[in-house]
């Protein structure tokens, strides 16, 4: 018994000392930059950026980074997804060949209550996609205003989504063109569509155990889907199938290690991401349900949707009929054949040559 009780204190020690080291290497890869723009052989390009910044935005701090091979370049601002979740780590790619930074002075703002963004302190009372909008203009003018420029690029992804076409309908004239990648449309319909594919090609491929979970719930019940439903199974579903983040399956634990190892994070925003996610979620999940199919279909902005075919986390065909149903002085369609619902890390080469494409529009303005 002795030698039992020994060898759980050692296992115990160990594990701790795992915890320790873990702790440690993520505080040691903490900070408060990001990496410098290089050249295929690692040498920074010259008058390049790269930084992390801040401003007052709606009457908050806020934070944003940007980054660019040429100051020169035109700008766009991206509009990351959730709501609450600052894609930062994620989308910063580290191939000189598949940046965005390529094309584009970019700024990855991490929107109110999320990210470096959040406080403790902000109120509830400012959480709505009405007060965001503002936000993004606020941001945009910001932009415009340091790097000279009469007109911005936006980009947004997922929920991003929602916030960028509530802002081109509102202030076109301060937008070149807008890019919607994983675009919502009518999110409650979408959900009904993920729900019925899931039941299908769990009985297809007899997943019995995931078939039992899903007749818990049915999209014809008031306030489908619940949070339960999110947490216990549409999730997990959509991923296991290859429909939701990503087609083809990923590590969530390497996910994970790309934001606690992210050099522009401090150990203190790092520890705040998950609260300013389920603060985000608390107060503006319910905005990600609206009808832009009622609310949203005439713009004065060119307007790009780039699209997941195996998208089901945000539909992939409920975001074409809402392509076909709007109008603008131009638009397009690009469907990612190996995607689900993040086309630009999917399928990196195929997106930064679809974003050099619209780039290539615009070269003369």
């Amino acid at each position: 018994m002795k030698k039992f009780f020994a060898g759980l204190a050692l296992l115990a020690a160990f594990c701790g000392l795992l915890l320790a080291g873990l702790f440690i290497s993520i505080a040691v890869s903490s900070g408060n930059s990001i990496n410098e723009v290089t050249t295929n052989n690692g040498d920074r390009i010259n008058n390049s950026i790269a930084e992390k910044q801040w401003a007052e935005i709606g009457g908050i701090r806020q934070g944003y980074f940007i980054r660019s091979e040429n100051p020169n370049n035109p700008v766009l601002l991206y509009l990351h997804g959730g709501p609450g979740i600052p894609e930062t780590p994620d989308v910063l790619s580290s191939d000189p060949n598949t940046r965005l930074e390529k094309f584009f002075t970019v700024c990855y703002w991490e929107q109110r209550g999320a990210g470096i963004s959040f406080n403790k302190n902000l109120k509830a009372s400012g959480m709505t996609i009405d007060q965001l909008v503002e936000d993004t203009r606020e941001m945009t003018l910001i932009l415009q205003k340091r790097f000279n420029k009469d007109k911005i690029f936006l980009m947004g992804h997922s929920w991003g989504t929602m916030l960028g076409i509530k802002t081109i309908q509102k202030y076109p004239d301060l937008y070149r063109a807008y890019i919607g990648v994983g675009q919502m449309s009518n999110q409650v319909e979408s959900e009904k569509l993920a729900y019925d594919y899931m039941l299908n090609h769990a009985k297809a491929i007899h997943d019995q155990s995931t078939i039992d979970l899903l007749n818990k719930y049915g999209p014809s019940a008031a306030g489908f889907p619940p949070l339960d439903y999110h947490l216990t199974v549409r999730n997990k579903t959509l991923n296991k199938y290859g429909v939701g983040v990503f087609h083809e399956k990923r590590s969530t634990l390497r996910m994970l290690a790309s934001y606690l190892y992210f050099g522009g994070y401090t150990l203190g925003e790092k520890i705040n991401l998950l609260k300013g996610l389920r603060f985000t979620e608390k107060y503006l999940g319910a905005a990600s349900n609206e009808n832009l199919f009622e609310t949203s279909c005439s713009f004065d902005v060119p307007v790009y949707f780039i699209q997941g075919k195996y998208d089901y986390q945000v539909s992939y065909s409920l975001a074409k009929q809402y392509f076909d149903s709007i109008s603008a002085p131009g638009k397009f369609f690009f469907t990612f054949a190996n995607s689900a619902h993040s086309p630009i890390l999917e399928e990196p080469v195929n997106f930064i040559n679809t974003i050099e494409w619209i780039a290539n529009k615009y070269s003369g303005f």
